[in-house]
């Protein structure tokens, strides 16, 4: 991996929104494994981030956080963001990454249909999606009543006032891959005729009232970020805007609702979004169209796409980071998000600072294993 010296600076030049200052614009991907035993996070959780924090990431996106329902999560060793003793858990890791100078979010999660019945801290609860039907099509249960929406958009924001009342910089809402504000979002899951349903504009109403209620509890300056995605768990060429013009119909009602920042899932952060006389990715072309900053994510510094890690248990060499400079310094984006590369090796971005290109670690499954 090699990249031009004046190109890096870029990584490393203080971000600036209305409601929140960075030192730099590496974000620390959310990357979910699994080691908070009863949904707790312990010691060893808080060293995690403080690791990342120390060697210089800019912000901090913790693992997804499950908000208080019962279907939320299929592991009792995802971790919980409600309850005393885990958000105590989660404060103590705020303090930990702000000792050690870094600013932290937590990931607010619900995953929808996607939980496997009979899974999670409660089995017994009926997992739960917007019409009853799976990201494969196939009708599986019943819908949503408007009153457990409800109850859904106040767990949400009692996720985020907790998130601020125990310290965190901001949240991030997890609206992406598939599971529940994502099945809401794309018309194979969502098939609902009232007005959590119907055409593109109707299908984000579930994510809007979320943000609304996240930002009346919150206040005008605490950051909301949403990650989103066209992509779905197992269907991977799945898009919710074909074009430009319908991209901007769907982003314009989440930023009326308060999004201050837009995370941008995507496989490859190289491949341009649509197809054109542009070759602007997701979160330049969401950037374009809303005037928010972005996050871009999408193996960046590997040679192979992260989904390769989960279907074929496959590691990535690392990659060089030159056209990602490039997109960065044009101001294609504002914020650059890394997943396996910090979760392999918690000193990469202090590696990139001093040039030391040569001493970054490849990706092996086995680091998903540990705690490191």
């Amino acid at each position: 991996m090699s990249s031009n010296t004046k190109q890096v600076q870029a990584l490393f030049a203080p971000f600036h929104s209305a409601n929140l200052s960075l030192d730099n614009r590496i974000v620390m991907a959310p990357m979910t494994r699994g080691f908070s035993p009863g949904g707790v996070p312990g010691q060893d959780v808080a060293d995690y981030y403080r690791r990342r924090a120390e060697n210089g990431v800019g912000l901090i996106v913790t693992e997804g956080t499950l908000i208080n329902h019962p279907a939320a999560g299929g592991s009792k060793s995802w971790p919980n963001f409600y309850g005393e003793e885990a958000l105590q858990g989660w404060a103590n890791v705020v303090s930990s990454v702000h000792q050690a100078g870094g600013r932290i979010v937590p990931q607010l999660w619900h995953i929808g249909v996607t939980r496997p019945p009979g899974t999670g801290a409660h089995p017994e609860a009926v997992t739960v999606s917007p019409s009853g039907y799976n990201l494969a099509g196939e009708h599986v249960g019943e819908p949503l009543s408007e009153g457990e929406i409800a109850d859904l958009i106040a767990a949400y924001a009692q996720a985020a006032a907790d998130a601020k009342r125990i310290g965190f910089d901001g949240l991030e809402l997890h609206g992406a891959h598939g599971y529940l504000i994502d099945q809401f979002f794309w018309g194979v899951t969502n098939r609902r005729t009232d007005r959590f349903g119907g055409d593109l504009l109707g299908r984000t109403t579930f994510a809007a009232e979320i943000i609304k209620a996240c930002r009346a509890a919150v206040g005008p300056d605490f950051p909301i970020i949403l990650r989103y995605s066209q992509w779905k768990s197992d269907a991977y060429d799945a898009k919710l805007a074909d074009t430009p013009a319908e991209l901007e119909r769907f982003l314009k009602p989440l930023t009326e609702a308060g999004v201050d920042i837009f995370h941008c899932s995507t496989r490859r952060f190289w491949e341009p979004e649509f197809e054109g006389d542009t070759e602007l990715n997701l979160a330049g072309w969401t950037k374009k169209l809303t005037g928010k900053p972005t996050i871009t994510v999408g193996s960046v510094g590997l040679d192979a796409e992260f989904t390769k890690l989960f279907k074929e248990g496959k590691g990535a060499e690392t990659a060089s980071l030159e056209g990602l400079l490039e997109r960065l310094s044009r101001g294609e984006f504002d914020l650059v998000a890394v997943g396996r590369a910090l979760l392999n090796d918690p000193t990469w971005v202090d590696k990139i600072r001093e040039g030391r290109d040569d001493e970054v670690l490849p990706f092996t499954p086995e680091a998903t294993k540990t705690l490191h």
